[in-house]
């Protein structure tokens, strides 16, 4: 499936910085914003009038990592259906245990490193 309005939660500045760059080469009609605070992304998405098709969760972050920020997006109703791709530097094999003990089910993608391979992810989901 394609997605028109994404969000990206990342503590990381530069890696934030290289996802937007891949964007905006993209030229994609597909409408995006960052939210560096995961705690802020939450009150946000509470409240927010439109909400995202997709987000990508960085799962290392401060005050909520990705796996709290998840518990706490499920537990809304107004949230629970959004889809989220979690991104993050551990082996995929490890990511997909954590989640089958956690009862999460989202794709895992590990972090892409580099500008190619942020814009080969991105062409999986974005218009």
């Amino acid at each position: 499936m394609l997605y028109r309005n994404i969000l990206l939660v990342d503590d990381d500045v530069d890696d934030t910085q290289l996802f937007l760059e891949a964007l905006k080469s993209m030229q994609t009609a597909a409408v995006y914003r960052t939210v560096s605070n995961p705690k802020t992304a939450l009150a946000e998405l509470r409240t927010a009038e439109e909400l995202p098709d997709l987000i990508f969760l960085d799962y290392n972050m401060p005050m909520i990592n990705g796996l709290d920020f998840l518990k706490q997006m499920k537990l809304e109703k107004k949230l629970e259906q959004i889809e989220v791709v979690l991104i993050s530097t551990p082996p995929e094999e490890f990511m997909y245990a954590w989640l089958k003990k956690n009862d999460i089910s989202v794709e895992y993608i590990p972090k892409p490193d580099n500008f190619d391979e942020i814009k080969a992810m991105f062409r999986r989901f974005v218009k």
